[in-house]
């Protein structure tokens, strides 16, 4: 199994050890990009042209409702890519 397929796993187990950078890591695989956060915020922004706008706080640890947010996005972007 590669790093990725573990990635996944853990993702799809809502593995509460999973850190942002994970996270960040995922969501850039499918195509989202990062905006960091201005003026002393910590939440980024994920964005995708035509999908909803996701944003998750950099915290330790990341509360399961963002990394459930990430396995539903990443469960839809699976889902749009085996129709195409």
């Amino acid at each position: 199994m590669s790093k990725w397929d573990k990635l996944l796993c853990r993702l799809y187990s809502l593995s509460p050890d999973l850190r942002f950078e994970e996270l960040q890591k995922i969501l850039e695989a499918y195509g989202y990009t990062m905006t960091a956060p201005k003026s002393g915020s910590g939440h980024y922004t994920f964005r995708k042209k035509g999908r909803n706008i996701i944003t998750i706080p950099k915290h330790k640890p990341i509360k399961r409702v963002y990394i459930n947010l990430v396995r539903e996005t990443v469960e839809m972007e699976e889902g749009i890519d085996e129709n195409t």
